[in-house]
């Protein structure tokens, strides 16, 4: 059970956000369509807390105008983004220094953040990101895409038919199977209304922390998959060129939001462990279900198997196998194996 707080904005405006996990501490930028109440059941986000809840004391906060937070989001800049991170921060009560994690715009925010509050912030991790927002990068034709893309959605947002809100959202999971794109379609709509929407994209589209790039002197970790559909490839290499010293990884893959069952998510969680000095993860707790499941795949034994011998649906053993691979950081049955052999 998540539990969730709330702290105020400069503007009056409420703030959700929650902490959670053990470990180091590491505070994630809000980032586009997060609620922290539909989140930790989702598919498309489940594995992203469940990694970060196992390895750090995690705070994470819905946006304005999205989740728990109001859905109202009042006037939008850089200036305003940071300062309501910084309460979320001040009202957690989290310990600095500790790890950063902007994931797409996020990242803007992350850079921002890292470059007002050096001591405060022990490394900087940005995933997706980019330091210019569409109308920034001179591209003539992203601008035009990006502004028709915003009126399919004013039209559609609503609609009982996802097919308008699909144009946006195969963008963040192009490769991910019906069922989760499903899931997304509907996220959309519980998380934030069509006014805010648009206002939010517009807002990030004339972002610009480029300027700040060079002065950024914590160790800094980009990463972003090659064939990204939502933020191009180019503008996350071009954050890595801009901050002194930083480390870039290149993944594979087109999705813009890591599922756990593609190789860049293991790739992802190595590198986010290895820069934190966590090469190894502590061993995750496991339900007596997961256990079970875990010990028959390590068998070698396949889902109908499984199922057979524990008198389950396959599709029960393939939700418990995709909940227990998040826990433990791994992509697919090899991955859980190998994994289990080592801490053995």
């Amino acid at each position: 059970m998540q539990s969730v707080r709330f702290t105020r904005a400069a503007d009056g405006l409420s703030l959700a956000w929650a902490r959670s996990g053990t470990g180091p501490a590491l505070v994630k930028t809000s980032n586009w369509l997060t609620h922290l109440k539909h989140d930790g059941e989702s598919p498309l986000w489940k594995h992203w807390i469940d990694f970060l809840e196992q390895n750090f004391d995690y705070l994470r906060y819905d946006e304005r105008g999205c989740g728990m937070s109001d859905r109202e989001p009042g006037a939008l800049s850089l200036d305003i983004w940071l300062d309501d991170m910084e309460r979320v921060i001040a009202a957690s009560g989290i310990e600095a220094p500790f790890t950063l994690l902007g994931l797409s715009q996020g990242a803007t925010t992350a850079i921002a953040y890292a470059h007002r509050h050096p001591e405060q912030v022990s490394q900087l991790i940005l995933f997706g990101g980019y330091a210019r927002g569409t109308f920034r990068r001179g591209d003539m034709e992203g601008e035009t895409l990006y502004r028709g893309i915003l009126d399919v959605l004013r039209t559609g947002w609503h609609q009982p038919v996802p097919a308008f809100r699909e144009v946006f959202t195969q963008k963040f999971v192009p490769d991910g199977p019906p069922d989760r794109i499903a899931w997304f379609n509907d996220l959309v709509t519980r998380t934030t209304g069509p006014d805010a929407a648009q206002a939010l994209l517009l807002a990030r589209a004339e972002l610009d922390v480029e300027p700040l790039l060079g002065e950024i002197a914590c160790p800094t970790l980009v990463l972003h998959c090659e064939d990204d559909m939502a933020v191009p490839f180019a503008e996350g290499a071009r954050i890595a060129r801009g901050i002194p010293n930083a480390e870039f990884v290149a993944l594979p893959g087109r999705n813009h939001i890591l599922q756990v069952d593609e190789p860049a998510w293991a790739q992802f969680t190595e590198a986010i462990l290895s820069a934190s000095g966590r090469a190894k993860a502590a061993t995750p707790e496991l339900t007596v279900r997961e256990r079970e499941i875990l010990d028959l795949i390590c068998a070698a034994m396949s889902n109908k198997a499984i199922a057979r011998e524990l008198g389950v649906s396959e599709k029960t053993v393939r939700n418990h196998a995709t909940h227990l691979f998040a826990k433990l950081g791994v992509a697919s049955r090899q991955e859980a194996i190998l994994k289990m052999r080592g801490a053995a």
